[in-house]
Formats: C-alpha cells, sequence, structure tokens
C-alpha cells in the first residue's frame, strides 16, 4: 500500500493583497476537501506576518496529490497567483517517519 503524503504549502501575498488571497485560498478548501483521496486540508494565516498563508495537507497516495495538482479549481487559482503573490508557492511534500 502505498504511504500518505504529507503536504506543506506557503504562499506569500503581495503587500496590500491578503484579503483578495485569503478569499481564493478559501474557495480551494471545499472542493479540494471533496477530493478522493484527501485526508486534512487546512489554511493557516501567521499570526504575525499577514501576508503568509500555508496549507497544511495529508493525501492518501501521491497519485491522489498529484490529481489534485491538476484540478481545475487549482489550476483556475493559480492562473492569479502572479497577481497577488510575492513568488512562485512553496510546496514540499513529506512522508511520516515517525
Amino acid at each position: 500500500m502505498e504511504q500518505a503524503v504529507q503536504v506543506v504549502a506557503r504562499i506569500v501575498a503581495r503587500s496590500g493583497k491578503e484579503d483578495e488571497l485569503r478569499t481564493l485560498l478559501r474557495g480551494l478548501i471545499e472542493p479540494t476537501r471533496r477530493e478522493p483521496g484527501c485526508v486534512t486540508y487546512e489554511l493557516l494565516q501567521n499570526t504575525t506576518d499577514p501576508t503568509d498563508f500555508t496549507f497544511v495537507e495529508e493525501w492518501s497516495s501521491g497519485a491522489d496529490l498529484d490529481a489534485h495538482l491538476q484540478s481545475a479549481h487549482l489550476r483556475n487559482a493559480r492562473s492569479r497567483l502572479p497577481e497577488l503573490t510575492v513568488a512562485d508557492p512553496d510546496i514540499r511534500r513529506y512522508t511520516v517517519v515517525g
């Protein structure tokens, strides 16, 4: 059986674009949680730096995560990121080791 995949995805808003980015990212939560293999999908905002958003995710498999990355709602959101963010999202995949 394939091991679950943990993801930490950090997205940093351009100054003054925090509210627009938050709205865009929050729009991803419900459709993503309905995707096959989505175990956990939480959006966090840094309490001391409001430009700093992080998704903490768990997927049943790498294939489920790959399907998510190709989903229409994620592709649509990513097309808007250049106007709202300072850089490409920092997306990191992990497996639990302990």
